[in-house]
């Protein structure tokens, strides 16, 4: 061993600066022999030294480590690992693939990058992903720190990073769109819409050239690595300035109260199923990082992925060694990152055991669940996998709130007139107590969508029937199926004005539903606009004007964007739970809420009624909201205020034009009656006489 190379320590794992160097600590159990390969350029087609670790000096348990006397930040590094190639055994290691650090802080990218170089046999030294060494120390905070908002208090716009302003529309810099410092320059926008966090779709290093050939992933639902901030989001190629764009990205968005969640991908990597490539976890300890499986007839043969995930592999949530690695993830992107929680997609992966059995009190969810780091850090889950598992109401722990796709599907049913949903869509709207009522938690459990990025965008909800995913190249086979959607009779655009006003309708009261219903609302990126992606459910492969926001539609729906933001604002303006701790079930009592059909205090939950209204006394304010989803005008009777109170106002219709359907508070003198027009939401408020407002 020579001069400047030292033993190493097994911790920390990664890649971490020293007062003379750069400690360098790998897991791997099985592997016979490992290299520490360092290269000058990310391009280079052989690195500039190969360090062969020792066995016995080298080695502590299953931690490969040693210690680079000299080297520095900016260093480029990878693994090579040796071994058997049994996959039978569940043993994948290839000794001519170029390995990241699973703990790596930052990935270089090549020119020549080249997946399926990974995927066949030779070296592939000159087309992969490499890591690099990176100082956090030197970047200046400023005294920042995450926000912490009551979910009571949030609204959560989610969002892709890249599509925000890759459209030549948006007014920022060709060499800025589609990065974090674009995003920056567009926080004046989210801030005015109100929107109080924004949940970014993937922003680990992923892969883009998993998707259809001649296509892109765009989504980034595919990480090679849980610790580096995805490059292609970068003003630049280098690692390291990309660190800091991503903090400044997120410091900014605190300037403005804008908290950052990220949705994060612990669920699978981008190595894919039995013939993907090799990039970092496969060829440094296959069986570890993966639930393997068996398939009739070879009972005793590992060679298969489980595909818990949809996407060729599952990652092994409970294995020790991945249970360290994903908190540690957590962690550093909370305490040096900064960020304020995670969406965590299709969670219920992570209840599953190592042999895929899901599992009543999962390891690595109790870790997060208790992890003092964590505490104060959001938590959402997809509480369900693509095996079929749902746990919608019945996911683990107390710390976690819950995407609710049954309020999507539910409200989507009401509002186009389905048959027997009235009382279903009455309970989404008080956060289901149905389903979260029973565990005496918050309304805040529920988290309340209509639209997300998998799936219709709001206008394509009220614009087509069925999905239009030829672009996609896989013959329109992927996305689903049933979206509960209705077209308002035409598919597709139209200069018809009848469907024009109808579609204009139904999107009021959607975004109406979903920003006034109990619990935390969240609303899909470009909804505000129409943003629409020709019918295409299932864009993951669409980085084009597909999936863009287009600002010059903000001109062209304004009385949209306005209609959502006025409805923030008036959320806003409700007065907020004092007591947080209050239960789902308490908070609905203490309402005092009066369920009507268009006759007072007899609401109709049979199969033919598509109507429901209901009333919430408070001391100093009465609201009352009335949805028809009926395909002709109703009369609803209006309660009787109490003398002490001023009559009603109108404060929402979404039948009105704009400005007419939010926002200017309409007298309702005198009436016994309100004349809801087809397929319309109202929303009107008593005050106390000593009330204003």
């Amino acid at each position: 061993m020579t001069s400047d190379i030292g033993k190493g320590t097994s911790y920390p794992l990664g890649a971490t600066l020293t007062a003379s160097g750069v400690n360098f600590s790998v897991h791997s159990k099985s592997c016979s022999a490992m290299e520490l390969l360092l290269f000058d350029h990310v391009d280079d087609i052989k690195p500039a030294r190969v360090i062969r670790l020792d066995g016995d000096t080298n080695r502590t348990f299953h931690y490969w480590h040693v210690h680079v006397n000299g080297a520095r930040a900016g260093q480029v590094y990878a693994y090579r690992c040796d071994g058997a190639y049994l996959p039978e055994h569940g043993m994948r290691f290839d000794n001519q693939k170029i390995l990241l650090d699973p703990y790596g802080r930052a990935v270089a990218v090549p020119r020549l990058y080249d997946r399926e170089a990974a995927a066949r046999p030779g070296d592939n030294t000159p087309y992969a992903m490499k890591s690099v060494v990176a100082d956090l120390s030197l970047y200046d905070w400023e005294g920042d720190a995450p926000l912490r908002h009551p979910f009571n208090k949030t609204i959560i716009y989610e969002m892709h990073v890249g599509g925000f302003t890759q459209h030549p529309t948006s007014g920022v810099s060709e060499n800025m769109r589609g990065t974090y410092r674009g995003l920056i320059e567009k926080i004046p926008y989210l801030k005015d819409l109100g929107i109080t966090a924004v949940e970014l779709l993937p922003v680990f290093q992923f892969d883009p050239q998993e998707a259809p050939p001649g296509l892109t992933n765009y989504w980034g639902y595919n990480p090679v690595s849980f610790f580096t901030p995805h490059l292609g989001y970068g003003s630049t190629q280098s690692p390291i300035e990309v660190l800091d764009e991503f903090r400044d990205m997120v410091k900014a968005l605190h300037r403005a109260d804008i908290e950052v969640l990220l949705d994060v991908v612990y669920n699978h990597t981008a190595e894919g199923g039995d013939n993907g490539p090799t990039f970092c976890f496969r060829g440094l300890e296959n069986p570890a990082y993966y639930i393997l499986e068996s398939r009739p007839p070879e009972a005793k043969n590992r060679s298969h992925y489980a595909n818990f995930s949809g996407c060729g592999n599952t990652l092994n949530g409970n294995h020790a060694v991945v249970r360290r690695m994903i908190l540690s993830s957590l962690r550093y992107w909370v305490e040096e990152m900064h960020v304020d929680g995670f969406r965590f997609d299709l969670a219920s992966v992570l209840s599953r055991d190592t042999e895929g059995h899901p599992q009543a009190d999962p390891p690595i969810l109790w870790d997060i669940e208790t992890d003092p780091v964590l505490s104060g850090t959001k938590l959402i889950a997809e509480a369900w996998d693509a095996a079929g598992l749902y746990q919608v109401g019945s996911f683990f722990g107390d710390h976690w709130k819950e995407w609710n796709g049954r309020f999507r599907d539910d409200v989507r049913s009401f509002v186009k007139g389905d048959p027997g949903k009235t009382g279903t869509y009455a309970k989404r709207f008080l956060a289901s107590p149905d389903i979260y009522g029973y565990r005496n938690r918050e309304p805040e459990q529920s988290i309340n969508f209509v639209t997300s990025h998998d799936g219709f965008t709001l206008n394509d909800l009220v614009s087509y029937n069925t999905k239009h995913n030829e672009a996609n190249l896989e013959g329109n086979r992927d996305g689903h199926n049933e979206n509960l959607s209705w077209n308002c009779g035409v598919e597709g655009p139209t200069d018809d004005p009848a469907v024009e006003r109808l579609r204009i309708k139904q999107i009021k009261n959607f975004l109406t539903i979903n920003v006034l219903a109990f619990g935390v609302p969240m609303i899909l990126m470009g909804d505000e606009v129409r943003r629409t992606q020709l019918g295409n459910n299932n864009a993951y492969c669409q980085d084009n004007e597909i999936s863009w926001f287009d600002w010059s539609r903000l001109t062209q729906h304004a009385d949209i964007h306005r209609f959502l933001k006025k409805l923030i604002q008036y959320r806003k303006s409700l007065p907020a739970r004092k007591d947080t701790k209050l239960s789902l079930n308490e908070v609905i009592a203490r309402a005092k809420v009066r369920w009507h059909g268009p006759v007072l205090d007899h609401p109709d939950w049979s199969q033919d009624s598509r109507t429901v209204a209901f009333t919430i006394e408070t001391p100093d304010k009465w609201y009352h909201l009335i949805f028809n989803a009926y395909w002709e005008p109703i009369h609803f009777e209006l309660p009787r205020v109490p003398a002490a109170f001023k009559d009603w106002n109108r404060h929402i219709d979404t039948h009105e034009p704009s400005p007419g359907d939010i926002g200017i508070a309409v007298p309702v003198s005198g009436r016994r009656f309100y004349a809801v027009q087809e397929r319309s939401t109202v929303v009107l408020t008593a005050n106390r006489k000593s009330i204003s407002g």
